[in-house]
């Protein structure tokens, strides 16, 4: 009677989990914690393809269990008990109602065990936009516990839709592969430009869904992000590394809630195309700082107009703080292009070699002549 009872209270929780499935947060069962049964383990292998709740998986997957260890490499799950390895040619997917037309973002956490070259596949399905799927290198790590968060976006092609996140690789041993666990989704609002600030989403406070656990390092957002899926929406990371996306619940953040943090020098930049018009004067005003996350140094951002620009330093201790700045132009050209990025690379001085870097925030653009109307 006690069983009947906890399965109808499972099958309770998880058709209600459905059911919210457009909150922000966690997918259904995202975060792994309920497994298999034991008849459909062959150790850690997963062998049937509805084995986990709400997932459906292809490949060699694996359920893994916090502290297992994998020779003498001691396995971290970063929330709950639970997170599954894809092997070779691993996928897990899950269907969800969503609102067709919106703009969404998906949050993962990801963990390299294994290969140096690992990578992930994250699509939807369906989706009438040719080649839109992100395509994840993991094998830089730029938290301290060897776990990182990634975020990827998509506008919905249909109302009912299919989340996959696919590793497409082999290996000599079959079950090397990277740990998945707290799959989250977060539906995105495009900003707009304002009277008193002609850059959108210059706040940052319009980006992806941050989990509240006391270990989370924020969200990776990768590189080679255009403006049209962005789950920074505005902006465009059009450079060969990361930048990583901090809220004020983990960090210092110099305003509201949201800010960037350039992890990766100039490998790791952020830009947003603006109108303009020529020969009138603007003001790009900015916040630099340190996140307080023990990243010192003296630190330089380089912030551009087209073909001005102006290099800020701060000298920081690592313990939270922050100044303004500013540049001055003349535009150009109808279309003018702000971007930002890290002179020096930084690392943690917490011996964890994590890249770190300055926090941007609080970015206005405004016209001299809107300037002394306001």
């Amino acid at each position: 009677m006690q069983r009947l009872i906890a399965v109808v209270l499972f099958l309770f929780c998880a058709t209600s989990q459905l059911a919210s499935s457009l909150n922000d947060g966690l997918l259904p069962n995202g975060n792994f914690e309920y497994g298999p049964k034991p008849s459909e383990l062959k150790g850690t292998k997963v062998m049937s393809p509805k084995a986990i709740p709400n997932w459906e998986i292809s490949g060699y997957v694996e359920y893994i269990k916090s502290g297992q260890k994998q020779g003498d490499m001691l396995l971290i799950v970063p929330e709950g008990g639970f997170a599954v390895r894809l092997g070779n040619e691993a996928l897990i997917k899950q269907k969800i109602k969503v609102i067709k037309g919106m703009f969404y973002s998906l949050t993962f956490s990801a963990a390299r065990t294994c290969a140096q070259e690992e990578k992930l596949n994250v699509s939807v399905s369906p989706n009438y936009e040719k080649n839109d799927f992100g395509l994840f290198p993991i094998q830089t790590m730029y938290s301290s516990n060897g776990w990182d968060s990634y975020a990827w976006a998509f506008q919905a092609s249909e109302s009912v839709i299919e989340i996959s996140i696919h590793n497409p690789g082999v290996e000599e041993d079959a079950a090397c592969g990277p740990l998945i666990d707290s799959v989250a989704l977060k539906t995105l609002y495009p900003p707009k430009r304002t009277r008193v600030n002609l850059l959108k989403n210059g706040n940052f406070e319009e980006g992806p869904y941050i989990f509240a656990g006391p270990m989370s390092e924020g969200v990776i957002i990768p590189p080679h992000i255009e403006d049209d899926h962005s789950p920074l929406p505005g902006w465009i990371i059009d450079s060969l590394k990361a930048v990583k996306y901090i809220d004020s619940d983990h960090f210092t953040v110099p305003e509201g809630k949201r800010a960037i943090e350039l992890i990766a020098g100039k490998e790791s930049s952020l830009s947003q195309v603006v109108r303009t018009t020529i020969g009138r004067d603007y003001v790009l005003s900015f916040t630099i700082g340190d996140a307080n996350n023990a990243c010192e140094g003296s630190m330089v951002v380089e912030a551009f107009a087209n073909k001005n620009t102006v290099k800020v330093t701060y000298d920081s201790k690592g313990k939270g703080g922050f100044k303004q700045a500013r540049l001055r132009f003349k535009a150009d050209s109808t279309r003018t292009r702000i971007m930002f990025y890290s002179t020096f690379y930084t690392m943690k001085n917490d011996n964890s070699g994590s890249l770190c870097g300055p926090v941007v925030d609080d970015v206005k653009l405004v016209s001299i002549r809107k300037l002394h109307r306001l």
